[in-house]
């Protein structure tokens, strides 16, 4: 039975390619920005802390919308990668390369608090125990993740590929809940975030349908976790065998039913 991945894995492994990771790492919805505006009233001048930014692909909007981030990234390369690719917002942006447990940030002094795709790499109750700490009274939190699948309604691809990737290592982010992600176990998710004290809390699911061609399709699969961690030989195999079957059994052309789960709470 394939391993999972230890949770302390994510703090090196996804910035070996930090240029690739942010080309096929697909955005967030628009739909979560829309939450973030008007369920937890991000905006001019708020103060945002990000845990695991990555690339940025939650952070950038966030600049936009005239937030000032604190983004702890453990990676130094993902770090350095969010540092050169936002000097526009340099003065909004500042970037800490150490583990979110290690951080040091003052007390109630943050609007929102953010973990974008990232939580499951780390112990959710301290974690959020943390965060809960981190918020003025009256703050707000969110969490979401980007699911490649979608449990309800999975796709042809998705279909003809699942046996490939059940041999692989499990990474943090599959779940034991019915739904097999850990985004997707509301009811755990729900429970954590109320055991450190959080309220009003709301999930929502949000999905959406794009359509991927072959570079695409293996850019984004070189990201995932249980194929980043192969060997070399093995990993471009793999690669392989993905890209002849979107070539020879799809076209080239492959759409994709990814949903997106985000969960909101508010520090009382």
């Amino acid at each position: 039975m394939p391993t999972t991945i230890a949770r302390t894995a994510g703090r090196t492994l996804f910035g070996e390619n930090a240029r690739a990771y942010a080309a096929f790492r697909p955005d967030y919805p628009d739909r979560i920005f829309e939450i973030l505006e008007t369920r937890c009233r991000v905006g001019e001048s708020k103060s945002v802390f990000e845990i695991g930014p990555g690339t940025g692909l939650a952070t950038v909007p966030l600049l936009a919308m005239g937030c000032r981030v604190t983004a702890v990234e453990p990676d130094a390369r993902l770090a350095a990668f969010l540092v050169d690719s936002q000097n526009a917002h340099a003065d909004r942006l500042n970037v800490q390369t150490v583990t979110f447990e290690e951080a040091i940030m003052p007390a109630a002094s943050f609007d929102l608090g953010i973990a974008a795709t990232s939580l499951h790499w780390i112990e959710p109750g301290q974690a959020l125990a943390k965060a809960f700490h981190l918020l003025r009274p009256g703050g707000h939190w969110a969490m979401w993740w980007n699911i490649f699948g979608d449990p309800d309604e999975a796709d042809a691809f998705h279909q003809r590929t699942h046996a490939l990737f059940e041999r692989l290592q499990k990474s943090p982010s599959h779940g034991d809940g019915p739904k097999g992600h850990f985004g997707l176990d509301r009811k755990h998710r729900i429970a954590e975030l109320e055991q450190a004290g959080f309220e009003s809390i709301i999930a929502e699911e949000v999905r959406w349908r794009p359509v991927l061609n072959k570079q695409q399709i293996l850019g984004l699969t070189a990201t995932f976790s249980p194929v980043a961690r192969l060997p070399e030989i093995e990993r471009q195999a793999f690669l392989d065998r993905i890209g002849a079957i979107v070539d020879e059994e799809f076209g080239g052309r492959v759409m994709r039913h990814f949903m997106t789960a985000i969960y909101t709470a508010r520090r009382p």
